[in-house]
């Protein structure tokens, strides 16, 4: 089933398109990128924190990546994940969850982006500093 390439908006969040699309690719710089096979790239700037099932859950373990500092080994286990959910609340924050049950959760960034998601198609969204979020459609 193919989902729609636009975003869907609610009361405190937007829908990502991205729900049955596989990482494909990650690449490390002082980001971490998850492509996906949709045409979409995730830019992760800010730390981020992966979990196996939700973050709130007492048994999350929560694991810390820094992109800034390369630190992010712990998601190289998404590669090849389908996700599941893709979610950007209004406040800034961003939050994947993937079919191996790991979650992806990146808080905005007080000083600059702490992420940003293009494509499918023209689809652009930016969280930028404190969590104003810039969106083109």
């Amino acid at each position: 089933m193919i989902e729609p390439t636009a975003l869907v908006e609610h009361d405190d969040r937007w829908l990502l398109p991205f729900r049955g699309s596989q990482v494909e690719q990650i690449r490390v710089s002082h980001q971490l990128i998850l492509i996906l096979d949709c045409g979409a790239e995730v830019t992760i700037e800010a730390p981020a924190t992966l979990t196996h099932g939700p973050a709130w859950s007492p048994t999350a373990q929560p694991v810390e990546l820094v992109p800034e500092r390369q630190d992010v080994a712990a998601a190289l286990p998404l590669f090849g994940n389908r996700v599941l959910s893709s979610v950007v609340f209004k406040t800034g924050s961003l939050r994947l969850v993937f079919d191996s049950g790991l979650h992806l959760n990146v808080k905005p960034a007080p000083d600059f982006e702490a992420w940003s998601v293009t494509g499918p198609a023209d689809l652009r969204l930016v969280c930028m500093s404190a969590g104003d979020l810039a969106i083109w459609q």
